[in-house]
C-alpha cells in the first residue's frame, strides 16, 4: 500500500522528448519554474548529488557551528572538541523541532526550544529532561542529531550526499579536479574564507545561476557592460567573446568551466599583487597548471548541481588598482522560480593581511547584493523563470536555445593538444558549458 504522502516521481510529459532537444541544444522553458520538476530535482538531485556545505576556515575552532542546507532541508555545520567536522540534520529526535535557531557561533551543545533535549556539539544526544522518570531506558546512543550519510573535505570544501550509495567525493568530481586545484591549491597554506557569507534571495530559478557560471561568456558584454563603462574592469574580462581571450571546456565528468586568459607568455594571475603571486607555485599544483594560472583574468565554473566559482581580479574604483580574489557560491533552491544566493570571498591564507582586506572590500563591491556585477545578472535572470512560468509559453511549447557554437552552428574545433582534462574549445563563443549542465542535469533526472 502507497504511502499518503507519496509523491509522483514520473518525469512531466513536455520532458519526453528533451533527449533528443538536449541533442539540437534546446531545453524547454518550463524547466525552470515548474513545480512537478522543483520536486523531482529535491529528490533525485539534491537528495543524491554531492552539495557544498561550506569551508572549513569558517568553523576553525572547537564548538564552530554554521546552519547549511541541502535541497531545502536545514543541516548543522559543526567542528567537535576533537576537531572533526560534522554535518548534522537540524532537527531534533523528539519532536522535530530546530535545535539550531543563530546562523553561526560557537556552542558546546544545542537544546531544543520545545521540550529541552539537547545534543553536543558531535550529534550525540546529551539531556533529556525527566529522564529518570519518563525516560528510563532510553537508549541516549541512539537518537542523537541524525548525520549526513556522507561528509567529506575537499582542500577546504566541505561536501555532504544524503544517498548512503553515493560514490566518493573525488569520483563524483572526477578529472574537474584539474581546475577546482587552480582555485584551490596556489599556495602552501590554501585559500581561506574572508568574513562571513552574504546571502540574499533572487525571483529566479536556480539553475539559472549554475549554468551562467559554466560559460556563458556571450552574456558579460551585454549585461555587464556598465562595468566596461565605468572602467572598473579589464575590458579582455567582459569584452565580446573571441579567439584570443577565451577558452572553454565542458564535458568533464559532468562539469564545466569559462576562462579569459591572456595570451602565451603573459602574467597576471588574476590581478593578485606581487606580494601574493611570490607564494604561488608548483607546490600542489603542476606546471601545466601553473602556467595556465598565470594567464588567467577569469576563471569561473560549476560543480553540478549548485556550487560554483570565480577568481578575478576587479577594482571598486577607476582610481585604485585591482585586487585579485576568489568567490564561491550555491545557488540555494527555494522554490520553482526562486532561490537564495550564498556568496563567500576568499584569499591565499599567506596573503597580507591589509591585503585580505582589500581583497574582500573589492569583492564586496562586486558580487554581493549591491556588487557591481550581481546586480546586473539578478535583475535579468528573474525574466527567465518569469517567462517559463507563462501560460502561453505552456500551449506553444517554448523551448530556449543553447545552440551557440553547436556542431555547425560553430567555426572552431576543440584543442587537440591541451594539457588539461575535458573537452577545451579555445574560444569564448559558446554554450557548450551550460549545455554540459543541463546534460548533468537530465542525467540526475532521468534516474527513478
Amino acid at each position: 500500500m502507497k504511502s499518503a504522502v507519496a509523491h509522483d516521481e514520473a518525469l512531466p510529459e513536455f520532458l519526453a522528448d528533451i533527449e533528443e532537444d538536449l541533442r539540437l541544444g534546446l531545453l524547454p522553458a518550463q524547466i525552470y519554474n515548474n513545480q512537478r520538476v522543483y520536486e523531482l530535482e529535491m529528490r533525485r538531485i539534491f537528495a543524491r548529488c554531492w552539495v557544498f556545505i561550506g569551508h572549513e576556515t569558517e568553523i576553525p575552532n572547537p564548538g564552530d557551528y554554521a546552519a547549511r542546507t541541502i535541497g531545502e532541508d536545514p543541516f548543522i555545520l559543526t567542528r567537535d572538541d576533537a576537531g572533526a567536522v560534522h554535518v548534522l540534520f537540524n532537527s531534533c529526535r523528539h519532536r522535530g523541532g530546530r535545535v539550531c535557531q543563530d546562523e553561526m557561533g560557537n556552542a558546546s551543545s544545542f537544546v531544543c526550544p520545545l521540550h529541552g533535549w539537547s545534543y553536543r556539539i558531535n550529534g550525540k544526544l546529551d539531556g533529556v529532561p525527566a529522564k529518570n522518570e519518563g525516560y528510563r531506558k532510553l537508549d541516549m546512543a541512539q537518537w542523537g542529531l541524525i548525520p549526513a550519510p556522507h561528509v567529506a573535505n575537499y582542500h577546504g570544501l566541505v561536501f555532504a550526499s544524503l544517498d548512503p550509495q553515493a560514490v566518493p567525493l573525488e569520483e563524483y568530481l572526477g578529472k574537474f579536479r584539474w581546475y577546482l586545484d587552480m582555485q584551490l591549491l596556489l599556495t602552501k597554506g590554501g585559500m581561506e574564507v574572508l568574513g562571513e557569507p552574504h546571502r540574499w534571495v533572487v525571483n529566479a530559478n536556480w539553475k539559472s545561476g549554475a549554468e551562467n557560471f559554466t560559460g556563458d561568456s556571450s552574456h558579460t558584454p551585454m549585461t555587464h557592460r556598465s562595468i566596461l563603462s565605468l572602467k572598473i574592469v579589464n575590458p579582455a574580462v567582459a569584452n565580446s567573446p573571441n579567439k584570443k581571450h577565451g577558452l572553454h571546456v565542458h564535458d568533464c565528468d559532468g562539469h564545466a568551466i569559462s576562462i579569459r586568459q591572456l595570451e602565451p607568455g603573459q602574467r597576471i594571475f588574476w590581478d593578485y599583487p606581487e606580494e601574493v603571486t611570490r607564494h604561488f607555485g608548483t607546490h600542489h599544483l603542476s606546471q601545466a597548471q601553473v602556467d595556465l594560472a598565470s594567464r588567467g583574468l577569469v576563471h569561473d565554473g560549476t560543480v553540478f548541481p549548485n556550487f560554483s566559482f570565480i577568481q578575478l581580479g576587479l577594482s571598486d574604483s577607476e582610481e585604485k588598482a585591482p585586487a585579485g580574489f576568489l568567490s564561491i557560491r550555491v545557488w540555494q533552491p527555494k522554490g520553482p522560480g526562486k532561490m537564495e544566493i550564498w556568496s563567500w570571498i576568499l584569499a591565499p591564507r599567506e596573503a597580507p593581511e591589509a591585503y585580505k582586506r582589500r581583497a574582500y572590500q573589492v569583492g564586496m563591491s562586486s558580487f554581493s547584493p549591491s556588487g557591481s556585477f550581481e546586480q546586473d545578472d539578478v535583475v535579468l535572470w528573474p525574466m527567465i523563470a518569469r517567462t517559463a512560468s507563462t501560460v502561453f509559453a505552456e500551449k506553444v511549447g517554448m523551448k530556449y536555445n543553447f545552440q551557440m557554437g553547436l556542431g555547425d552552428m560553430g567555426s572552431v574545433p576543440h584543442l587537440t593538444d591541451f594539457p588539461g582534462p575535458g573537452v577545451a574549445m579555445p574560444t569564448a563563443v559558446g554554450e557548450c558549458g551550460p549545455r554540459t549542465f543541463h546534460d548533468s542535469w537530465y542525467a540526475w533526472m532521468k534516474r527513478p
